[in-house]
């Protein structure tokens, strides 16, 4: 069934009917979710491709994410605005996702890692809103291939010494302790932009502000996990060297992360303020996976889950605020709730699972990830309540800020919401809070 699936993918470009696509979307991630209890430790599909307990739960949000993406752009196809090249390139990324979480080979993965890149430029630069766009991409362009060629020299190394790129059969790094750290710090660096990590994070709110809501709903919700995932899938090859090197990245998200949750207090554009909240994020994210704790891996996987629902549903009600009010600015979209009223409950939802209030996913994943950091070190006990604190706070600055308040002048009516509009909202909300009552099936992946 699981080969099923993956034909389809392939198959899918062939396919340009709006209906279509977006039937086969959530189908596809209906058969997929069938698999949900499904105990494997790695299921091969030939072709380099196979699927273990972590590929599936991703793979599987980013068939989801990519049907939401698809149900929330009718605008697109609403005002004839090339709707199917617009299919074909989210597909082709789809596509591109799903042999990156299913490679078995290093170099496949790389490929496909790199690949997954192109689509999301198109998509930037084909449907953003501003002229800064062509800015925002080239950001984007730069940040990462910038960080990814040393990766491709790193594996071009493995293959070298081991004779093989194959999953599971790469040799662990050991030797000379400068050009050890060298070689880890040059694997490691891509997947950390990608993440991102703080100081390496300013593609990111360029990116997502410029974006079209399909963008910024796919980068927030599966692009950013691919850093994660890569993470979990290279540390093992290093396993002294990133125990001497860990606290060079722990500390950098930490305190990165209370750096830019400040900073988030200060933002008035409402995309800009989601994606730095998603920087703060990853970087207890990042934390965890470095320590390589079992309950820091674990969370981290869980609160990447949790993370791409939440900040995907979050990115997609900004998108239906800009759709009404034709701003984003937190100043002039603000009283939201005097003509929007069934809308304020979908935004206290999902601000409430931005930050990580019960039952969502993100709170599971967070109680692991402290849990991981601090039975690391007590000392990074300081930078995890700050980052707790002010994640609640510019949650909530954002929530008040957007809800209430005397709404803009020039105002004068307003459609509530359409039930296209709350089905997105619902298929976000549902499984972030669903999911945590069978948190076995996905705190136990690694």
């Amino acid at each position: 069934m699981l080969k099923f699936v993956f034909s389809c993918v392939l198959l899918m470009p062939l396919v340009n009917k709006w209906w279509a696509v977006q039937s086969s979307l959530f189908l596809l991630s209906f058969i997929l979710s069938g698999y949900c209890f499904h105990e494997f430790d790695h299921y091969m599909l030939g072709w380099c491709l196979g699927v273990d307990s972590l590929s599936y739960i991703l793979i599987l949000l980013s068939f989801w994410i990519t049907a939401l993406v698809v149900i929330s752009s009718q605008k697109v196809l609403k005002d004839n605005n090339y709707p199917s090249v617009f299919l074909l390139v989210n597909i082709f990324l789809l596509l591109f996702l799903v042999l990156t979480f299913s490679s078995t080979d290093y170099l496949l993965f790389y490929i496909s890692f790199e690949s997954s890149l192109i689509p999301t430029l198109i998509l930037i630069l084909g449907w953003g809103y501003q002229p800064e766009r062509l800015q925002a991409g080239i950001y984007m362009l730069f940040y990462t291939l910038f960080a990814s060629l040393p990766l491709l020299v790193s594996l071009l190394s493995f293959y070298k010494v081991s004779g093989t790129l194959t999953l599971g059969l790469v040799e662990q790094v050991s030797g000379v302790e400068f050009v050890a750290s060298v070689w880890y710090l040059v694997t490691v660096f891509a997947f950390i932009v990608k993440l991102p990590m703080f100081l390496v994070h300013l593609w990111l709110p360029k990116a997502h502000v410029e974006a079209p809501v399909a963008g910024s709903m796919i980068l927030a919700g599966v692009l950013l996990k691919l850093g994660g995932y890569g993470l979990i899938r290279v540390l093992p090859l290093f396993g002294e060297v990133n125990k001497n090197l860990s606290w060079l990245w722990v500390s950098i998200s930490l305190v990165g992360g209370v750096v830019v949750s400040l900073m988030c207090l200060r933002q008035v554009d409402i995309k800009a303020l989601i994606a730095y909240s998603s920087v703060a994020h990853m970087g207890l994210v990042l934390s965890g996976l470095v320590v390589f704790g079992w309950w820091g891996m674990n969370g981290a996987v869980v609160v990447m889950i949790g993370h791409g629902l939440c900040s995907s549903g979050l990115f997609c009600l900004a998108n239906m605020v800009y759709e009404r009010v034709g701003s984003r600015s937190l100043l002039i979209s603000k009283g939201l709730m005097n003509f929007m009223p069934s809308m304020a409950l979908w935004w206290f939802l999902l601000s409430a699972g931005n930050m990580a209030a019960p039952p969502t996913l993100n709170l599971l994943g967070e109680i692991s990830l402290i849990l991981g950091v601090v039975s690391w070190s007590k000392l990074s006990m300081l930078s995890i309540s700050l980052l707790s604190f002010f994640s609640a706070s510019y949650t909530l600055y954002m929530f008040s800020l957007s809800q209430h308040g005397k709404y803009y002048s020039a105002l004068f009516s307003c459609c509530s919401g359409k039930v296209r509009e709350y089905l997105i909202l619902m298929l976000h909300w549902l499984p972030l809070n669903i999911l945590i009552l069978k948190s076995s099936t996905i705190i136990s992946i690694l």
